[in-house]
């Protein structure tokens, strides 16, 4: 293998914070002036992005790029599985759609999988300083060990020095540690330099007489204890915190419709950044109440989701608020949903082929579904509405075409109508809507016009700018806490 040194981040169980420690890693290791890039050989989220090569990966490995300073390239992300049920997902492999596989299915075939695993972690490891890559769930799932190629597996393919993380929030974390490495095999367990004790909240020094018995039982020094950190980052994953917010606590009102299967909810943090609006997620009838706008976000599954929606009584409820004016807008999934008709003729949404269906009859729209994928990157300037004159950047990532009858939503850059709007309500297959930050704060003063208030001096940060500086406090929180000296004397071999 390559002489560039690495890292691997395991954790001891889902959520255990791998993804935002690895994301701090990548700005220490970028703020010391290395040439940094994330890696992720196989990642299940429905989170994804678009580069500017049209590939899609996912965006855990994208927030991590950012943080490195890097332009995301999906090598950082070979694999990404995206569930479209509870027990299949989609395959995609170096951003091109694979195939969709059951699970069992998948299970025997990754295998294959692992030369392209490995052409893309030497092609990054030619041109960067540090590769810090990232695992996934627990590597003691000692079912799933067969054929590992993301935790253990990986780290032995790559010669990876391990740091595992244990989530003290959740409780039980010295036999979270303990018991991880108790289920490993020896020369695994040889691979784990480090432990971390992750999310504490509290003071340190109560911890500290369980941290010595901790070494001794696992013959493996404790890196450090990492605090509960409160950081605007984006998350990728279905257990992130922002998914559990239900309250607005701010002026304006944002509901986001969270469906079963949402993905791409991080379009939504530049609403969160902005001092008028506060964004709650909404699963039933009864806490959705009177919001200023309502969102339908995107989801893997869209005609699974809008049969949820109509049996759950939530289309009943947004079809009441858009008769009386609330805004309602639709992103990709919920654009589609939002019209009058869905037709999946050759049984791509996993359904019966030739299905139709219902949607809310909001937006003269009708889509088809197909198996080609859109994949793009695009720049628009919004024509709607409170947006009208935005300027946009973001990327499209849906499988279906929308007819529109009626008015568009916005102008791409090559001139083509885009979207469709009718009334107050509004459908773009746009992800990134918000993040330029000017629909943000036309949005933002449309609202506070209809309800009477003044937005003067409500101006919301630049994402970017926003991002950048998130990056900087995680990094420093984190170097704060763990012995950096000695990670990087690990990395050292």
């Amino acid at each position: 293998m390559s002489r560039t040194r690495c890292i691997m981040v395991q954790g001891t169980m889902s959520g255990a914070g791998k993804s935002l420690l690895c994301t701090a890693l990548c700005r220490i290791f970028h703020q010391d002036g290395l040439r940094c890039a994330p890696f992720k050989s196989q990642n299940m989220a429905l989170n994804s992005y678009v580069t500017r090569d049209g590939l899609e990966m996912g965006r855990a490995q994208v927030v991590q790029a950012m943080a490195a300073g890097r332009e995301p390239d999906v090598r950082m992300n070979p694999i990404l599985l995206k569930p479209s049920s509870d027990v299949g997902s989609q395959v995609i492999v170096n951003g091109e759609i694979r195939g969709q596989m059951p699970a069992r299915e998948y299970f025997r075939y990754k295998k294959q999988l692992v030369p392209e695993i490995l052409a893309a972690y030497r092609s990054l490891a030619e041109e960067n300083d540090v590769i810090v890559i990232e695992g996934a769930g627990s590597p003691a799932e000692i079912n799933l060990k067969a054929g590992d190629i993301v935790n253990m597996g990986l780290a032995k393919l790559v010669d990876a020095p391990v740091l595992l993380a244990g989530d003290i929030d959740r409780g039980g974390v010295f036999a979270q540690l303990y018991g991880t490495v108790a289920l490993l095999e020896p020369e695994e367990r040889a691979r784990i330099k480090g432990l971390i004790i992750n999310k504490f909240r509290g003071d340190v020094e109560i911890l500290r007489p369980g941290l010595v018995p901790l070494e001794q039982k696992t013959g493996i020094p404790v890196m450090g204890v990492v605090p509960y950190l409160r950081t605007e980052i984006d998350d990728e994953d279905s257990l992130a915190p922002v998914l559990a917010r239900t309250e607005a606590r701010k002026p304006l009102d944002v509901a986001v419709i969270r469906l079963p299967r949402i993905s791409n909810f991080t379009d939504f943090s530049p609403l969160e950044q902005h001092p008028l609006l506060g964004v709650r997620y909404v699963d039933r009838p009864g806490a959705l109440g009177l919001p200023d706008v309502v969102i339908l976000p995107g989801t893997k599954s869209t005609l699974d989701d809008l049969v949820w929606l109509r049996q759950s009584g939530l289309e009943a409820a947004i079809l009441k608020l858009a008769a009386a004016g609330v805004p309602v807008v639709g992103i990709c999934g919920g654009y589609q949903m939002l019209g009058r008709t869905l037709s999946d003729p050759e049984g791509t949404e996993g359904g019966t082929p030739g299905a139709v269906c219902r949607g809310l009859g909001l937006l003269p729209a009708d889509t088809v579904f197909c198996a080609q994928k859109t994949r793009t990157r695009v720049e628009a300037e919004a024509l709607a509405g409170p947006f009208a004159g935005a300027k946009l950047e973001g990327y499209e990532i849906h499988m279906g075409q929308t007819r529109v009858e009626g008015a568009p939503f916005c102008r791409l850059a090559d001139g083509r109508p885009e979207g469709c709007a009718a009334g107050h309500v509004y459908g773009t297959y746009l992800h990134g809507l918000f993040d330029s930050g000017e629909a943000t704060a036309k949005l933002a003063d449309a609202l506070c016009r209809a309800k009477g208030m003044d937005p003067a001096g409500a101006v919301p940060v630049s994402h970017r700018a926003f991002q950048e500086q998130e990056f900087d406090r995680l990094a420093d929180a984190v170097r704060g806490a763990l012995d950096m000296d000695a990670i990087y004397r690990m990395m050292e071999g």
